[in-house]
């Protein structure tokens, strides 16, 4: 896509900011009418399971979206061949393609993006775009990323020349860094790539040459270069900086915007749809794209419709993210739909059970209330069925004293309200917590059931 190209599309879709809650519940109905009929008429999975909840050509047009059937990461995975619109193609050439090929942005048979999933829910899978999908995610991607900018703030800006540096795992077929390439691309901007994995020597030399004015990246890395830049090993004038791939915590976000004196955005999006929403003020929530996708909550997750990818429909996809769906308050100055309790999975929740076999959860984000003044990074450790540690990163000059002192005080409230007060609780402070090796993104529940305990 070439600038001109990207620049009115990246017009277009900001359009829709503006309009009314109505008008955007409208479009996404129309959107997701055409995905129906284009599944049913071009999928063989589709009009199959379509036809088995007794849903044919006729009552497309009028079935409420519930009333179709749901589609799980195992059953894309059994039928992804007759899943695809894209005749021709398999998900065993897809496998090789991505086995044998040199990682890069090249695209499969020179025309279809295939992404892969880190796999950190199971068995990795694989998502197709077409040329006209990629396309309009990047646009997502693009507005995400420069979330409150107006056209003529995102033109001056794109006038000066950004020079982008990205922080995450850049050594697969992964979305992100392939999405992130091209809408750079795009527009135009210089770019640098560090991996996770590069010893931060590296980092420090490579970004004194580079210079970055924005930076995209996990949180946990973009903490690292926050630090780097607070002991004074790196210089930088950032103008934006937004996180990707992994939650972002308030004291996190709290830090990384005081280093670096600017906003962060808070990017979410996954394999299946790489574009899902933004978050810029945390009392906003996060933004959710309802032009680009339509989303159900449940008490097990989301259910994901793609209203842009018609190579491989995804309709009503779960997926165990948890969020609570919130209408626009009147006046806002866009009317999608917000996202609260995000972002964490089902399977980052702990789990309890009492002497008398009573199983009660707790979310880790409860901690968010926190926002502890030098608590920078933690990740939970499960020990027992009855206990669990919490290792927590901390700034240089924080009190650890306090810090603890503090965190066991909170936690022991929250524990009392969800009545856990039979499980223990501890807190270790390291150094780093450092990510998983195979994803390159730090895990936020880490089990380590070694003993069998029970609450007396």
């Amino acid at each position: 896509m070439n600038c001109l190209k990207l620049l009115w599309g990246l017009y277009s879709i900001k359009r829709n900011e503006r309009k009314t809650y109505t008008q955007i519940q409208n479009l996404q109905e129309k959107k997701l009418r055409k995905m129906l009929q284009f599944a049913y008429g071009h999928s063989v999975h589709y009009r199959r399971t379509f036809e088995a909840a007794g849903i044919t050509k006729d009552h497309i047009e009028s079935a409420p979206l519930r009333a179709f059937p749901t589609l799980s990461k195992a059953e894309l995975l059994d039928n992804f061949d007759e899943l695809i619109t894209v005749s021709g193609l398999t998900q065993e050439e897809m496998r090789r393609f991505d086995a044998e090929e040199t990682v890069d942005r090249k695209p499969f048979k020179g025309k279809y993006h295939v992404v892969h999933s880190s796999g950190s829910t199971g068995k990795p899978g694989y998502f197709l775009y077409d040329t006209p999908a990629w396309n309009c995610m990047l646009l997502g991607i693009i507005r995400g990323a420069l979330w409150g900018m107006s056209m003529p703030q995102i033109l001056k800006l794109l006038a000066c020349g950004p020079r982008i540096v990205y922080l995450a795992a850049t050594d697969g077929r992964y979305g992100g860094a392939m999405a992130v390439g091209d809408g750079i691309d795009g527009i135009h901007a210089s770019q640098l790539y560090l991996d996770i994995k590069t010893p931060l020597s590296e980092w420090i030399r490579q970004i004194g040459v580079f210079k970055p004015n924005i930076i995209i990246g996990y949180p946990s890395a973009v903490k690292i270069l926050a630090e780097l830049v607070e002991r004074g090993e790196i210089h930088m004038k950032v103008i934006r900086v937004i996180s990707c791939g992994e939650p972002l915590g308030s004291s996190l976000r709290h830090y990384i915007e005081t280093v670096f004196h600017t906003q962060a955005v808070n990017f979410y999006g996954a394999s299946e749809s790489l574009a899902l929403g933004a978050e810029l003020d945390p009392t906003e929530g996060m933004i959710l794209f309802d032009d680009m996708n339509l989303i159900e909550a449940t008490d097990s997750g989301i259910y994901l419709t793609s209203l842009y990818n018609f190579a491989q429909p995804l309709i009503r996809y779960h997926i165990s993210d948890n969020l609570i769906l919130q209408k626009p308050e009147t006046g806002s100055r866009c009317s999608f739909l917000r996202a609260s309790g995000l972002l964490g999975r089902n399977e980052d929740i702990l789990w309890f059970t009492d002497g008398s076999g009573h199983r009660e959860f707790l979310h880790p984000l409860a901690i968010e209330g926190f926002c502890i003044e030098g608590l920078l990074d933690y990740q939970f450790r499960q020990l027992s069925e009855d206990a669990f540690e919490m290792l927590a990163e901390t700034s240089l000059t924080a009190s650890r004293d306090v810090i603890r002192t503090e965190m066991l005080k909170q936690m022991r409230c929250i524990l009392e309200e969800k009545k856990l007060s039979c499980v223990q609780f501890y807190v270790r402070f390291v150094d780093e917590i450092q990510p998983d090796p195979k994803t390159g993104k730090k895990r936020l529940i880490v089990k380590e059931m070694q003993k069998e305990r029970v609450c007396s």
